[in-house]
């Protein structure tokens, strides 16, 4: 089979092109870079709660009707029980959302970018020496891997609990439920391909006016009956949990829901900067869902009955329509955040080396991160269409979810901990018991919801399994490839040695060329190959080595080193362009970057020709990887998205060499 070649591990970016200058030089910072193209403070945090916020604030939907409704050992709606169960909410989005994620996990950024990837980027760089290192990396792809589990599952029980609105406000319309879901899905993810530039500017005011509402119908309930208020102090969660132990940790597996999206806080940070999504979570997003909760927790303690939809039944009858019309919108955004964070995580695992290239489309030319990767789109479209189908309801689906998400949060917490110990050096007197608290929570978390493997949790747990194979098979199998075509490639400045030692024999032909390799030190097949069978070298030729750094972004100033390989007057030059994982590789702008670096970089972009190699994969013996690893490899290799529109070469001036590489 057949899988292209080219410099490092391929990057897919939403940074500005070199050509533009890039970003400034120096710590890039989410906030400071949006309030560049006129946004204020203010329209930042209204930013923040369109597109960060969507998962976790329309929880309410579910969650408290999922606590007393579940099959697997529900919570009774006795008045000790309401009250601790709302406590319990109370305080663990406290601690989850409020300390974990938005105080202490969020400093740990990678040049401004959160999330799982960016995580793995910087335990990679603290470079732990032996066993410790391999395991924490693998703890990152787990979690990563467990992302997409959750993926799945979002977007079919966000928008399937708004649309079952119908069943409160039309019970005669309940067979409409399902239809309805499929095609606010099929909706979905039919405009990604068009971009949220133009969306996104609606999904700030949307949510807004949700959190607002949430909060209102809870204050409105509240006021009536007020006794719910009892449920602030924590001393009912505890009475919860001393009164119903088994009760308790089953209802745990449910009370998760109300946590879901906390991670896409962290994974978001680099769209806003740390301080909007601080100020939307505390000044708005937290008010909203306490509130609500607390009015749910007051309605099913005046109306026990209130379990089958407590959510709904919070809204006057005149009002429940415009509200299904407002979930749903509420439900697409968090489904569109979830995606569009797929997308991201799946560009970084690209230009980080765990997955092969793909075709990833860039959807807008000023904000950060939105990119469109049309196999991850529909590859997804195709699981939830499959998981709405199956499930049916968003009752169902709720006991498959949060064992995905809430094993995130353990391997988020372990890898923030190996990072705060290293390289801040926080003291272990203050580290072990901070982060003793965060696991138990966690790990509490994730054994509650493995109670729900029976029940559907076996599903996104089986995605999880599929994604990490991917990426595994993925790196190990480009190792090996690696190792083989350097052996193949040959040292780069023997090569250029032989070049002059046998010059007589060549000829030298006018123009210039642009060889891209995939490491510095070694010479590109397709130039190899030139000289050796046709014995043809240009007038100039430059050879381009991309390398992905673990950063998101390199400021122009660092981007380009130029080596004339030991002779100034021979032609023949190597540029190494560096590019941060969320920056894109634009070989033709990077030279542009290069022209003033010197006589030797400059490089008539519009006129050269451009050579990369294809790679024929060939499967052999060696004991290094499973046969079944190596076939995933090879299939992955063979779809692998072209380097010429990876590295936007120019279509026309691109010429392909092919050669075989063993595996």
């Amino acid at each position: 089979m057949s899988a292209p070649a080219g410099p490092g591990p391929a990057a897919g970016a939403t940074a500005p092109s070199p050509a533009d200058g890039g970003r400034p030089p120096g710590r890039y910072d989410g906030t400071k870079h949006a309030a560049q193209v006129g946004a204020g403070a203010g329209a930042l945090t209204v930013g923040a709660l369109g597109v960060v916020f969507g998962d976790i604030g329309t929880s309410p939907l579910y969650a408290m009707k999922t606590v007393f409704t579940a099959d697997d050992g529900a919570v009774t709606p006795t008045r000790g029980d309401v009250l601790g169960v709302v406590s319990l909410i109370l305080w663990l989005s406290t601690l989850v959302v409020s300390v974990k994620y938005v105080t202490l996990v969020m400093r740990a950024d990678n040049d401004g970018e959160g999330g799982i990837m960016a995580l793995i980027a910087l335990v990679q760089r603290l470079k732990l020496r032996g066993r410790a290192g391999a395991w924490l990396l693998a703890a990152g792809l787990i979690g990563a891997a467990l992302f997409y589990g959750d993926g799945v599952i979002t977007p079919a029980v966000s928008v399937l609990s708004a649309v079952e609105g119908i069943e409160v406000a039309a019970p005669h319309l309940e067979h409409l439920v399902v239809p309805l879901a499929l095609a606010v899905i099929a909706g979905l993810f039919a405009i990604q391909r068009l971009g949220t530039g133009a969306v996104g500017r609606l999904f700030g005011p949307v949510m807004v006016a949700w959190f607002t509402i949430l909060g209102v119908l809870g204050v409105v309930q509240v006021a009536g009956h007020p006794e719910v208020l009892r449920a602030v102090s924590p001393t009912y969660g505890v009475a919860f949990f001393v009164d119903h132990p088994g009760v308790a940790f089953i209802a745990l597996g449910s009370i998760v829901l109300v946590l879901t999206g906390a991670e896409a806080l962290y994974a978001d940070m680099g769209h806003f900067g740390p301080g909007p999504i601080r100020r939307a979570w505390f000044l708005v997003v937290f008010p909203g869902l306490a509130l609500n909760y607390l009015g749910q927790g007051s309605l099913i303690l005046e109306d026990p009955s209130a379990v089958q939809n407590p959510f709904y039944l919070l809204v006057p009858n005149w009002g429940r329509v415009p509200m299904i019309v407002l979930a749903t919108l509420a439900t697409v955004i968090a489904s569109q955040a979830l995606i569009s964070g797929l997308f991201s995580v799946t560009r970084q695992a690209v230009t980080l080396g765990l997955l092969p290239r793909l075709t990833i489309r860039h959807t807008s030319e000023h904000e950060i991160g939105q990119v469109y990767v049309p196999v991850v789109n529909w590859g997804l479209f195709v699981a939830v269409v499959a998981v709405v189908l199956g499930f049916g309801s968003s009752a169902s689906l709720a006991s498959a979810y949060g064992i995905a998400v809430t094993g995130t949060f353990v391997l988020t917490t372990v890898l923030f901990a190996v990072i705060a110990r290293h390289r801040w050096r926080t003291p272990l007197r203050l580290l072990v018991p901070g982060i003793g608290a965060l696991l138990v929570v966690d790990v509490a978390f994730f054994a509650a919801n493995l109670t729900k493997v029976a029940h559907g949790g076996w599903f996104p747990l089986v995605v999880g399994a599929v994604v990490f194979a991917v990426l595994t098979t993925w790196r190990r199998g480009s190792i090996a490839v690696t190792a083989n075509r350097i052996e193949e490639e040959g040292p780069l400045r023997a090569f250029v040695e032989d070049v002059h030692a046998t010059e007589a024999t060549l000829h030298r032909v006018p123009g210039t060329a642009v060889f891209l390799s995939a490491d510095r030190d070694t010479t590109p097949l397709a130039l190899r190959a030139n000289v050796e069978h046709n014995r043809v070298l240009h007038e100039h030729v430059v050879i381009v080595s991309v390398v992905t750094t673990r950063v998101p972004h390199v400021p122009p100033a660092e981007r380009i080193d130029v080596d004339d390989l030991g002779y100034a007057d021979d032609g023949i030059t190597h540029i190494t362009a560096r590019v941060g994982f969320q920056d894109q590789p634009d070989v033709p702008a990077l030279l542009r970057l290069a022209h003033d670096r010197g006589p030797e970089a400059q490089v008539d972009v519009d006129r050269a020709t451009f050579f990369v190699s294809r790679m024929t994969i060939v499967p052999t013996a060696d004991r290094g990887l499973a046969r079944w690893r190596k076939r995933l490899f090879v299939a992955m290799a063979r779809n692998a998205a072209s380097p010429v529109d990876y590295f936007r070469l120019p279509v026309d001036r691109t010429v392909t060499l092919g050669s075989s590489i063993g595996l």
